[in-house]
C-alpha cells in the first residue's frame, strides 16, 4: 500500500510537532519565517538554493 502526502502537509506536521515538543520562542519562529520569505526574493536566492542542493547531495551521497 502506497500513501502519498503533499510536501506542505509533511512540513506542516513536522513544524507543528517541532513547536509543540521543543517550544521555541514565538519571536524566533516569526523571525525565521519572515526572514526566509524575504530572502527568497533577493539576489541571495540562487546561492541558498545551490547550498541546499549541495547539502542534500552530500547527505544522499548522489553528488559524485
Amino acid at each position: 500500500m502506497t500513501v502519498e502526502l503533499p510536501l506542505i502537509l509533511v512540513v506542516a506536521l513536522v513544524g507543528y510537532f517541532g513547536i509543540k515538543l521543543r517550544r521555541p520562542p514565538t519571536w524566533l519562529i516569526v523571525v525565521l519565517l519572515l526572514g526566509g520569505f524575504l530572502l527568497a526574493d533577493t539576489f541571495l536566492a540562487p546561492a541558498i538554493e545551490s547550498g541546499t542542493k549541495t547539502g542534500v547531495d552530500v547527505i544522499d551521497k548522489t553528488g559524485k
